[in-house]
């Protein structure tokens, strides 16, 4: 008798999307708490791209300064959308166990959590840099003049790119320990 392997079969990609979907769904609150954050930092990233792309009166060191606080609040941002994902894959032991005892490849996994900040990263960033571009061009178009309609597309492209890259990276971590995870010892934990 030929003794044959077994082998993961990654489902397709839709069953991935649902289930990241799904996830979000389950943990709605905490999700919409990560994707405002993730809109706030990118808010304050596009309303510094349109207002350092108009001529400004201060010197070197305010634009320096303004570089160091956009570059923090994404930081920051960075760090909320990771704890977040980590303690999603806390919450999940079992239901990360289960996928794996059914068959699913590490890969199925990584992909589950991809996609899950993607969406975060989608919703958060496309939205934070709506109203951090729009409100901005509103208080200078009040105040200075209006800084066009150039700056404000190129500020929402580039704060919404930045955005998904962003959440993308900071589920780099999570996916990779919730697929490392052996699913005899997940399907073990008490959570």
């Amino acid at each position: 008798m030929k003794q044959t392997e077994f082998k993961n079969v990654d489902p397709p990609m839709w069953v991935a999307w649902n289930q990241a979907k799904a996830s979000i769904r389950v943990r709605f609150l905490r999700m919409l708490i990560t994707s405002l954050g993730v809109a706030l930092g990118i808010a304050f990233f596009c309303s510094m791209q349109v207002l350092s792309s108009t001529p400004t009166h201060g010197g070197m060191q305010s634009q320096a300064q303004m570089q160091w606080l956009t570059g923090t609040s994404l930081v920051m941002c960075l760090v909320g959308v990771t704890n977040s994902m980590l303690m999603s894959v806390t919450e999940r032991y079992r239901e990360i166990g289960t996928i794996k005892c059914l068959g699913a490849s590490d890969s199925f996994i990584v992909k589950v959590f991809f996609l899950e900040a993607l969406l975060l990263g989608a919703l958060g960033s496309l939205g934070g840099s709506l109203i951090g571009s729009l409100l901005i061009a509103l208080v200078m178009s009040a105040t200075t003049g209006s800084p066009g309609l150039v700056p404000i597309v190129h500020a929402i492209v580039v704060g919404t790119l930045v955005g998904i890259l962003m959440t993308v990276l900071a589920a780099i971590a999570p996916a990779v320990q919730a697929a490392k995870m052996p699913a005899a010892a997940a399907l073990r934990v008490d959570v």
